[in-house]
C-alpha cells in the first residue's frame, strides 16, 4: 500500500476519481489545501464527500513554492510519501516540483510549467516543428493590434494561464479584440487567488473537426489509450459541448492525430504522465490547440472506461508511483460512449427542467446529471457553467453521440425571469 501527498484538486468528477482510483488500489493519501472551504462548498448530493476518504487533511499555503516545499519535506519525514498527485492545472508544476525536492517518481517540472503555459507550450512546438496555428504574445493592446493585423482576422485570443476555455474568444475586429483584452485585464487572479501572467497569446482561427488525444507516458514512451471526438458551441467562446469516445475518424486522420500528439508531448519533454492533447483536424493537416499534462476532464475518463476498460485515473496514480500502468483494452460489451453538455442561453433562477422524467426514463442513458433549483443561471461563456449533462452508450457502432445529442433536446431548463427575483416574497 502507497501514501500518496495529493496537493490541491479540481471539484467536478476529477475530485471523486481519483479518490476511488486510490481507494480500489489500496493506497492512502494526505490532501494538502490552502482552502479546505474551496472544496467543502462543493460538497456532492449523491454521497459522501471524497475527501473523507483522506488519512490526513492540512492546510498550507499552496500558492508559495518557496514554504510550501520545504513544509513538504517535513512531511516527507514524519508522514512518508511514496507520489504527490494533483488533479488540477494550476497546481500540476507545484507536484513537478514537489516531487522532485522528495525524491519521487514524476514528470520534469520544466515540462509540466511549459505545458500548462499556453505561450511555453506554442514555443516550444513552434522550434520543433510540431504543427500549431501562426500566433503571436503580446504584452500590451498595441502590440496585440499590431498583431492581429499581421495574422489577419478572424482570429481567436487566449489567456495563457486560464483553463476550460475561460476568457478565450473568437473576434472579428479590432473593436471586439479590445473588448477581449479588457475582459482578461480585469480578471488578474485566477479562481485559486494566483496572480496571471499579462500576456495574451493571439492565434490564427483554425477550422475542421477537433479532437484529443489521450496517452500515457511512462519510461521515455507515449503510449495512445485512444482518440475522442468533440463538439465545441457557444461562438464567439469556445465551449465543449459533447464527447464520444472512440472518435469516429477514418485511419489516415486518426493517424495523423496520434502522430502530431505524441510529436507534441516530445517537444514538451513529457513523461510519466497522462496527457491529454488537443487536435484540429484542418483541411491544412492535423494542427495541436493545446496539450494537458493530466487526465481529460469532462468525463471523458469516463467514457474511456466504459468502452475500453481502461481506468485513466488509475493510471495518474500508477505513474505518479512511477509503476507501470495497466493499459490493456478489455471487453466491455460498449461500442461507443458519448457526453452531450447542456448550455444555459438565458438569465434567469432555475427551477427545474421539463422533460426530465422522460430522459431518465430512456435505457439508452447512463449517467444524467442536472443542476439543483435555485441556481442563478447566465449564458455560457466557458466550461465551468454547465446545467448538467446526459450520458449515454452504444453496444452495437458508433450511435452514443447521436442518442446523446437527441436526448439533451429534451431537457428544457425552466426559469424564472430575472427581474421577478427582485419581487418580495
Amino acid at each position: 500500500m502507497a501514501h500518496l501527498l495529493v496537493i490541491e484538486s479540481w471539484v467536478g468528477s476529477m475530485s471523486r476519481l481519483l479518490p476511488r482510483a486510490l481507494g480500489e488500489g489500496g493506497h492512502r493519501f494526505t490532501f494538502l489545501t490552502r482552502d479546505l472551504h474551496h472544496y467543502l462548498r462543493a460538497a456532492p448530493d449523491d454521497g459522501p464527500h471524497p475527501l473523507l476518504a483522506a488519512g490526513n487533511i492540512l492546510t498550507a499555503d499552496t500558492n508559495d513554492p518557496a514554504a510550501l516545499l520545504p513544509y513538504a519535506e517535513r512531511l516527507h519525514a514524519v508522514l512518508g510519501f511514496d507520489g504527490v498527485l494533483s488533479s488540477c492545472d494550476y497546481y500540476l508544476p507545484l507536484v513537478a516540483r514537489t516531487a522532485r525536492r522528495l525524491g519521487l517518481p514524476g514528470p520534469a517540472p520544466d515540462a509540466v510549467e511549459a505545458a500548462c503555459r499556453k505561450d511555453l507550450t506554442r514555443r516550444a512546438l513552434a522550434e520543433a516543428g510540431v504543427p500549431g496555428p501562426s500566433y503571436a504574445l503580446c504584452d500590451d493592446p498595441g502590440q496585440a493590434l499590431a498583431a492581429a493585423r499581421a495574422i489577419g482576422y478572424p482570429l481567436v485570443v487566449k489567456p495563457v494561464d486560464l483553463c476550460a476555455g475561460m476568457f478565450v474568444r473568437e473576434v472579428l475586429d479590432e473593436r471586439e479584440l479590445i473588448a477581449a483584452l479588457r475582459a482578461m485585464e480585469a480578471f488578474p487572479v485566477n479562481a485559486r487567488g494566483q496572480r496571471r501572467a499579462p500576456v495574451v497569446l493571439l492565434e490564427e482561427l483554425l477550422t475542421g473537426p477537433e479532437v484529443s488525444v489521450e496517452t500515457v507516458s511512462f519510461d521515455g514512451s507515449a503510449h495512445v489509450v485512444g482518440i475522442t471526438d468533440k463538439s465545441v458551441g457557444g461562438a464567439p467562446s469556445f465551449i465543449e459541448t459533447g464527447h464520444m469516445f472512440p472518435a469516429a475518424l477514418d485511419p489516415a486522420d486518426a493517424e495523423a492525430a496520434v502522430s502530431t500528439a505524441v510529436a507534441a508531448l516530445a517537444a514538451l519533454g513529457l513523461d510519466q504522465v497522462v496527457a491529454h492533447t488537443e487536435i484540429k483536424l484542418t483541411p491544412a493537416g492535423p494542427r495541436v490547440v493545446e496539450v494537458n499534462p493530466r487526465p481529460a476532464g469532462n468525463r471523458i475518463t469516463e467514457l474511456v472506461r466504459r468502452v475500453a476498460g481502461v481506468d485513466l485515473a488509475a493510471a495518474c496514480v500508477d505513474v505518479a508511483l512511477g509503476r507501470r500502468p495497466d493499459l490493456a483494452v478489455h471487453r466491455t460489451g460498449v461500442a461507443s460512449a458519448a457526453i452531450a453538455f447542456l448550455l444555459p442561453e438565458r438569465t434567469g433562477l432555475l427551477e427545474g427542467f421539463d422533460g426530465e422524467p422522460a430522459v431518465r426514463r430512456d435505457e439508452a442513458v447512463v449517467e444524467l446529471s442536472l443542476a439543483g433549483p435555485g441556481r442563478d443561471i447566465r449564458p455560457a461563456t466557458s466550461n465551468n457553467e454547465y446545467l448538467g449533462h446526459v450520458m449515454t452508450a452504444d453496444t452495437e457502432g458508433l450511435g452514443a453521440r447521436r442518442t446523446a445529442e437527441r436526448l439533451l433536446t429534451g431537457l428544457r431548463p425552466r426559469l424564472r425571469p430575472a427581474a421577478a427575483q427582485a419581487v418580495p416574497a
